[in-house]
């Protein structure tokens, strides 16, 4: 034997009218956490090799680039972007890639902002 699926009718109890409507709120969605990039000063590599990561990695131009290189180093470290998770996460791996094969000291990290 088959079950049939229950229907229901509609009876004048069932009737609503738009004041009886409850008011739904939406869930409030937070915006992803953001991280800042970091590149850290070190006494090897090249100024001019922080400069073209900066430029090429990070779309800066060779003014923004070179103001950015000489905070790295007078200050130890400096904030070269602020990304969704995954983004910065790309970011650093790229830096570090590169400097890596251009047999640079140079460090990237990540932080959450």
């Amino acid at each position: 034997m088959t079950e049939r699926p229950m229907t229901h009718r509609m009876s004048d109890n069932d009737d609503m009218n738009e004041t009886d409507l409850a008011v739904r709120t939406r869930p409030k969605t937070q915006r992803p956490p953001l991280y800042k990039v970091l590149m850290l000063n070190d006494d090897f590599t090249p100024m001019e090799f922080v400069v073209h990561v900066l430029e090429r990695l990070f779309s800066m131009s060779r003014a923004q680039a070179v103001e950015i290189m000489l905070t790295v180093h007078k200050k130890g470290v400096a904030v070269v972007g602020v990304f969704s998770h995954e983004v910065a996460e790309t970011k650093v791996a790229q830096v570090m890639e590169l400097a890596r094969r251009q047999q640079h000291p140079l460090q990237c990290t990540m932080e959450k902002e």
